[in-house]
């Protein structure tokens, strides 16, 4: 009966929570706006997304044309000559599924363990009499304020004093925790009520078993979150892969897309890179990200604006 009464209230602050966020993510909100600044906002985020979605359009279509046609300069909103040559030439002639594997092991591998220790970390953070606690959460606060790039030569010493240079594990290990998204998980541990933890304490429980049987389930919008911001952070991930790659066998699809569409306007003779080549390789590097978000922007909303609402 205990757990009952325990759990009635939390449901109540969820309820709330959610039809804040359904308040705020349906614009209802700017029903008091002026039916023509309404219509102007409207006109500019249709602009807006012009701007984003013609450019990944255009690409599409150059890369589903043939070579001669993808030559032509301009614009394009329908392919000609349509082919998938560019595909089979990128995939296969030139190599594109071994950057592509690398990226999928670096970004799985990755995020799994940045969720996994951010998770961890997060919920030491919410330990009641856990010492120094506002020293650490300081501490977090002031490795945010430092720019990565200001690290970037100790970490490249670090990896080569460590012989991970020209590896796959130097990709995996770059970022591995982060600041922000140890606070966020805190913040999402916060919400679950005390109570529970200490019901789960009397019952026996330990530390892990309460994170993962308790917390780390009721907080799925804000693993949703840290997974998705670390995933694309990690799929598109460039600099560190340019400090720390040099092979070619190991290069990731950034590095890959940068000497498929860059380093082949340098070079010259018979074997050229056409553009449905390079926008078919393109297309493959974004296909990924297009497909899984979907899945998961319903929990990335969630995520944002229950982190955002103060109880």
């Amino acid at each position: 009966m205990q757990s009952v009464k325990t759990l009635a209230p939390v449901k109540s602050r969820r309820e709330m929570k959610r039809q804040q966020q359904t308040k705020l993510w349906s614009g209802s909100s700017d029903s008091r706006l002026h039916p023509v600044l309404r219509t102007i906002n409207g006109i500019f985020l249709i602009l807006l997304s012009a701007t984003m979605i013609l450019p990944i359009w255009n690409s599409l279509v150059i890369s589903l044309s043939g070579s001669l046609a993808s030559m032509q300069p301009g614009l394009r909103f329908l392919p000609a000559d349509f082919s998938l040559e560019g595909y089979r030439r990128v995939w296969t002639a030139m190599e594109l599924w071994r950057p592509f594997l690398n990226n999928v092991i670096v970004t799985f591998a990755g995020t799994i363990l940045h969720v996994l220790l951010c998770s961890m970390a997060g919920y030491t953070l919410i330990i009641q009499h856990f010492p120094f606690k506002k020293w650490l959460i300081g501490f977090l606060f002031v490795t945010m304020t430092v720019p990565s790039e200001a690290i970037l030569i100790p970490l490249y010493i670090v990896n080569k004093e460590l012989g991970l240079l020209n590896t796959l594990s130097a990709l995996v290990l770059s970022g591995i925790v982060s600041g922000f998204s140890i606070l966020l998980m805190a913040s999402f541990f916060r919400s679950v009520p005390y109570e529970m933890q200490e019901s789960a304490r009397v019952d026996g429980a330990g530390d892990l078993r309460i994170l993962f049987r308790l917390y780390l389930p009721l907080a799925a919008s804000g693993i949703a979150t840290v997974t998705l911001f670390e995933f694309v952070s990690r799929w598109n991930q460039f600099t560190p892969a340019l400090m720390y790659i040099s092979d070619s066998s190991k290069y990731t699809l950034q590095l890959a897309l940068r000497s498929l569409i860059i380093l082949s306007d340098a070079t010259s003779g018979s074997e050229i890179t056409t553009p449905n080549v390079r926008m078919a390789g393109v297309m493959i590097a974004m296909l990924p990200l297009l497909v899984i978000y979907p899945f998961v922007q319903r929990y990335f909303v969630q995520g944002l604006t229950a982190g955002a609402v103060k109880e």
